[in-house]
């Protein structure tokens, strides 16, 4: 959930910063107003990829200088690769364009994953509205409770296809500790999915901790499902009993591979700029990203929502995403050799 103390921090780190100089100031105004800056969003409706892009949406425009008009473009295909690639490739490189993409972008280019034409590195990263933890759900007809049981029983999951986190963590999973994970469809999405096992389809299914904990809570509270694992570096703050996939690792060379399948959560829900835009803007732009994670009426909108909010910089962003992007080669060529 949203914590009061994790954005009081982040509100007294935007008011400390710097200001951009006033010649700066001036160009970007002079650029900026009257201007259209979109925000493509690499996802359907209905997930959390969409309500952060429409959520900056609304409030991003009054901290550029210039008040520009935002404007939300969908742009769904292929788990976001469709708008990945065309932000690195054709998007406009001035600093009108915003997208939204898949957090296992870096992720995906170091398992060179066929369809990629970007290099995650060279976008320019402008802010996280909130990292994110993936979780497995099982139904309470399953044999299995906790992650060890299933080593023993199968346990049929709803895929979202070939390539998706969906498949590719519980691949792992069989192929490192010996669970029988058995892939079922694929699902359009992971809603879907989650109405795949309610209905019996399936007996476990693959989403995030928000999407769960905000549509699904009674699901948890009348205990017909529960979570199994949580892909994260450490235990979520409201899963203290619940494994993450690092804990499953049983030597270094598993947890070095399990780390950096799960790298993907830090990125979260993140935005980023095309290569190439000028650097004064992608400085404001990062600048204007801050102020609006701290502005009161988007603080307003996310109690609301009860969702998890954890902000964090696009310098801090664009370390992360090196730092993926540039994985030992050992590590790829072990996950390839898994997952294929």
């Amino acid at each position: 959930m949203f914590a009061i103390t994790s954005r009081a921090a982040f509100a007294a780190a935007v008011l400390a910063c710097a200001p951009v100089g006033a010649a700066r100031a001036q160009n970007a105004e002079s650029f900026y107003k009257g201007k259209t800056i979109s925000v493509y969003i690499g996802f359907s409706a209905g997930g959390t990829y969409d309500y952060f892009g429409r959520l900056l949406t609304r409030h991003l425009g009054k901290h550029i200088p210039g008040n520009p008009t935002v404007i939300a473009q969908a742009m769904p295909g292929a788990g976001s690769l469709t708008l990945a690639n065309w932000m690195y490739r054709i998007a406009p490189k001035d600093g009108t364009a915003i997208g939204i993409a898949s957090q296992t972008l870096a992720i995906d280019e170091a398992l060179k994953s066929p369809g990629i034409l970007y290099k995650s590195k060279e976008f320019n990263w402008i802010g996280r509205a909130t990292s994110n933890v993936e979780i497995t759900v099982l139904w309470e007809r399953s044999k299995v409770k906790k992650i060890q049981d299933a080593t023993i029983y199968d346990v049929p999951l709803a895929s979202t296809g070939a390539g998706s986190p969906s498949e590719g963590y519980h691949k792992l999973l069989n192929a490192v500790i010996g669970t029988k994970f058995k892939m079922i469809g694929p699902y359009p999405g992971s809603t879907d999915g989650l109405l795949a096992m309610e209905r019996g389809e399936t007996d476990a299914a693959f989403t995030s901790w928000n999407t769960l904990n905000v549509t699904k809570h009674e699901w948890l509270d009348s205990k017909k499902a529960m979570v199994l694992v949580q892909y994260a570096q450490e235990r979520h703050p409201d899963m203290p009993d619940t494994p993450t996939m690092v804990e499953l690792a049983t030597n270094d060379a598993d947890k070095a591979m399990f780390s950096f399948d799960v790298s993907g959560g830090e990125v979260g829900r993140s935005f980023l700029a095309p290569p190439g835009v000028p650097a004064d803007r992608i400085a404001l732009l990062r600048k204007a990203f801050d102020e609006t994670m701290a502005d009161p009426e988007l603080l307003a909108e996310i109690e609301k929502a009860k969702l998890d909010f954890h902000p964090a910089s696009g310098e801090k962003l664009q370390s992360i995403i090196a730092a993926t992007a540039s994985v030992s080669p050992d590590v790829v060529t072990r996950m390839q050799a898994l997952l294929k």
